[in-house]
């Protein structure tokens, strides 16, 4: 068995990671400098001193892994939404509107025609997220 995580680049990780820990209920749990490498490791360059290297953040339920991008810019693009499923419909508003605050909707939060509440969002850092109550046959 293995676990999936998603694994995020950013332009600025601590700040991105920090947001999802406030709009998820989350808090991270690990967070790596490029400073902390050993010096005779490859990668250590004093100009990534301050960047994240590897970043672990637990919220809503999930594991996360993020990094800052240092090598190409971040690009995002429509080929990949992260979808979390909440049992409990107002967990899964409040996670929406936390996602939802300063980014773009796509899609309200509202009641859909096979029955879950669901909405579309692209977050502040162009992340895209489907949020989703759990289905429950009435």
């Amino acid at each position: 068995m293995a676990n999936l995580y998603p694994y995020i680049y950013s332009d600025d990780a601590k700040t991105q990671a920090e947001f999802y820990a406030n709009a998820l209920g989350g808090e991270i749990i690990l967070s790596k400098t490029f400073a902390e490498l050993p010096p005779t490791a490859p990668h250590a360059d004093e100009r990534l001193r301050d960047k994240i290297l590897h970043l672990r953040l637990r919220a809503a339920g999930q594991v996360f892994f993020m990094s800052d991008s240092v090598r190409e810019p971040v690009q995002r693009g429509n080929g990949l939404d992260l979808t979390l499923e909440f049992a409990d419909e107002n967990e899964a508003r409040q996670a929406f509107e936390g996602l939802s605050a300063g980014g773009e909707l796509l899609m309200p939060f509202a009641r859909q025609f096979w029955g879950s509440m669901s909405g579309m969002v692209v977050d502040p850092f162009g992340v895209r997220w489907q949020i989703t109550a759990e289905f429950k046959a009435q």
